[in-house]
């Protein structure tokens, strides 16, 4: 299909939002750069790419996009999980993470949130509970090695459907705690197939500034399928999962995308 070209990065870079994404094939790169032009910050999962192309392909893209200066989205440090705790006195379950969490330290000078961390994590659907429970562990890591609350866990936790049980759920501690702020509600559809509908991709945040700095009821799948005007089979292509996204409210000489 044909799609128009993505809008002029730099209006859209004064703000931040995160979005995650699963990638299958590459054969509607267009729409792929067009949803990922709309972000600041992007994480990205499930890359099926046994070349190892597609990547700098997709930034090489985007990079067309962007006009560079001062106030950029800066990494601090990154590590995956065991690395984030090392040392003695720790108390690490490897085995526990089908794919070990990664973990980055951001600053944004352009949002009111200045420093945060970011948790990029996709579960396995067998394992999904224990898992995030186990997330619980990996957020008291990042308090203790970078002193901040101010944390997002995002990704493809597959937190719903036959992945979870009603009661299981409630005994997972970073759902439990009502010091994190589930963004994605349940009722929310994250699959492109019209015949499910599942909140499997979530985005869980912690911190009086990170909630206070997210602006209100932004946090929603972006379904690409109807902005492209996709068919179901054109559109999982592109991916089975819609991108979920939030925005960070900015700074007052900064403005967000529906105020441009």
């Amino acid at each position: 299909p044909k799609v128009s070209p993505p809008p002029d990065f730099n209006e859209l870079s004064e703000f931040g939002e995160f979005v995650f994404f699963p990638l299958c094939t590459w054969s509607l790169f267009p729409s792929l750069s067009q949803i990922l032009s709309r972000c600041d910050l992007c994480l990205i999962q499930e890359v099926r790419d046994a070349k190892g192309e597609a990547i700098p392909t997709l930034v090489k893209d985007l990079n067309r996009y962007i006009t560079r200066g001062k106030d950029v989205l800066q990494v601090r440090e990154h590590c995956q999980y065991p690395e984030l705790e090392g040392g003695e006195g720790t108390n690490i379950d490897t085995e526990v993470f089908s794919r070990e969490p990664f973990i980055v330290r951001f600053h944004s000078p352009t949002t009111l949130v200045k420093d945060f961390v970011l948790v990029g994590q996709h579960t396995c659907p067998k394992t999904a509970m224990k898992e995030i429970d186990e997330l619980y562990t990996v957020f008291n890591g990042i308090c203790k090695k970078w002193k901040t609350e101010n944390v997002v866990i995002l990704g493809d936790l597959n937190a719903a459907c036959s992945y979870i049980t009603i009661k299981g759920f409630r005994a997972v501690r970073l759902r439990s705690d009502p010091k994190f702020r589930w963004l994605i509600g349940d009722e929310q559809d994250t699959t492109v197939r019209q015949k499910t509908h599942c909140a499997y991709d979530r985005i869980v945040i912690h911190g009086r500034e990170m909630i206070s700095g997210i602006v209100p009821d932004s946090a929603k799948p972006f379904n690409f399928k109807e902005e492209f005007h996709l068919t179901e089979d054109e559109a999982l292509e592109v991916s089975d999962h819609f991108p979920v996204e939030v925005d960070l409210k900015p700074i007052h000489r900064y403005l967000l995308r529906h105020e441009l």
